[in-house]
């Protein structure tokens, strides 16, 4: 199942009755936010919504679109998320020598995934319309403010399109924009991130950046901007070979980016090195409203789009909300990347209550004291996952995805001063209960069964299990025993 634009995925859920059609008039200002809130968080009514309807502006809104686990698989060409890992884990099954990064480049190059790189065209529909200059204005967009304490509206669902001044090479990132007035916003991009990297080369070079923003692609692009990829990997190879299909990429208008053809709409214009303004306090996915700090300002040099465009957008704010499955795709994708250094992992989890990068859960097939805490150290040290606060480590008899049965675990296996390591290290900027920003401590939690080795000297108990013979007699029986 190949989406080839958002407005197939549109009409995908709506042959499936998961899209509701809101024709009463709304406001973009929190009301929509509110609607979605509600829906989201719904156990008998969460689906996809479209805003037909929304007070001063000629374009629909679509929200949670990705707002279920179902709808997430539909839209990378799956019906369970769990396919996503079985499929990379096949594409990397083949020993490859060397380091973790040049094992998935050569995987990235095998033959099935050049198949899916991207395509330049000379025309697309997302230059259907082509407005420069004055014309090229923020307001034609109907952009949500989505919390009342936001600084203003904020585009939520953005692809933010930078490359490398140096070596060329091109990044996608999901990063939010404040929209200041008709052709200037905020650029929300942390200090972590490939686009922030862009910037400080281009202010080391004193240039301008050019940058363009992409609005509602193919579903596939849309995922794969929000994932963690390593370095070097291109954004958009990686959503081919998702969607699999290659990703048709045309010219910007007035700077010399490439942005996916398929997208409703793009954003065109460029950040200038020496100039921040301040961005925020924004509702963010943590369920608590982001600081106000000095980010780049992104100057609009023109908007294209597609005639009749559908404006997608996200609201975060408490969890669960329609980012937690966005979150459990990467978790499932990624999986088989964590093995391919630390193969004795069996599962990950990193639950949406934590915000992703509070708290992630692993069980791993423990064979030799100090294990677990070598697991974390090592996952401390992969790409983004060194923003992870809390690393919980349990045996392989552990559901990661059963917090009830991690919980039992972790309560009952754990000694505080021997099986919990505080450390320093870099943090998520979200993290607001750190007493600096970007840097502060970490917890790493052994909840595994201890060895004599690591200082338990005392017999580990056995689990209570009942013995499979009376399991199966009484199964046999059942109907018998409780009269039905």
């Amino acid at each position: 199942m190949t989406l080839h634009s958002l407005r197939a995925f549109v009409n995908l859920l709506e042959a499936r009755g998961e899209l509701r059609r809101i024709t009463a008039p709304v406001s973009a200002d929190l009301e929509i936010t509110e609607i979605t809130d509600r829906v989201s968080k719904s156990a008998t009514d969460n689906l996809a919504l479209l805003f037909e309807n929304v007070v001063g502006h000629t374009m629909p809104v679509l929200t949670n679109a990705f707002g279920s686990d179902r709808r997430m698989a539909w839209a990378l060409g799956v019906d369970h998320l769990d396919e996503l890992g079985d499929r990379l884990g096949r594409l990397l099954t083949p020993q490859i020598p060397g380091p973790l990064l040049e094992k998935l480049k050569r995987g990235l190059e095998a033959s099935e995934v050049l198949r899916y790189a991207p395509r330049v065209v000379r025309r697309a529909p997302c230059q259907e319309v082509i407005l420069r200059g004055e014309e090229a204005s923020l307001a034609s967009l109907p952009v949500l403010r989505c919390w009342p304490g936001d600084a203003g509206p904020f585009i939520t669902l953005p692809l933010v399109v930078t490359r490398d001044p140096q070596s060329g090479g091109r990044n996608l990132g999901m990063y939010r924009l404040q929209v200041y007035d008709e052709r200037t916003t905020g650029l929300h991009w942390h200090i972590h991130k490939d686009a922030a990297q862009h910037f400080r080369k281009s202010a080391d070079r004193q240039e301008f950046l050019p940058v363009a923003v992409a609005l509602g692609p193919e579903p596939a692009v849309t995922y794969a901007a929000s994932a963690p990829l390593p370095p070097g990997i291109d954004e958009l190879l990686v959503a081919g070979w998702l969607q699999r299909a290659s990703v048709p990429v045309v010219r910007c208008v007035t700077n010399d980016l490439l942005v996916p053809a398929q997208s409703e709409i793009v954003l065109e214009g460029y950040c200038d090195p020496a100039e921040s303004r301040l961005e925020g306090p924004f509702g963010d996915h943590t369920g608590y409203y982001s600081l106000a700090d000095n980010y780049p300002v992104l100057h609009v040099t023109a908007i294209t789009h597609r005639r009749q465009p559908i404006y997608p957008a996200t609201v975060v704010g408490r969890p669960p909300m329609e980012d937690a499955y966005m979150g459990k795709a990467t978790e499932r994708l990624f999986l088989p990347l964590m093995r391919l250094l630390l193969p004795e992992i069996r599962d990950v989890h990193m639950p949406v209550e934590g915000g992703f990068h509070n708290l992630v859960l692993v069980s791993i097939k423990k064979t030799y004291p100090g294990q677990a805490r070598k697991v974390m150290f090592a996952l401390w040290g992969m790409g983004l996952m060194m923003l992870a606060k809390t690393i919980l480590v349990v045996d392989d008899d552990t559901d990661v995805q059963n917090l009830s049965q991690v919980a039992w675990r972790a309560l009952n296996n754990v000694d505080p001063r021997r099986d919990l390591m505080v450390v320093e290290g870099p943090l998520d900027a979200l993290d607001h209960a750190s007493p600096s920003s970007h840097y502060g401590s970490k917890l790493g939690v052994d909840a595994t069964r201890k060895l004599p080795e690591e200082g338990h000297a005392r017999p580990w108990p056995d689990d209570i299990v009942m013995s499979p013979e009376v399991v199966q007699r009484i199964s046999e029986r059942w109907r018998e025993i409780m009269g039905r």
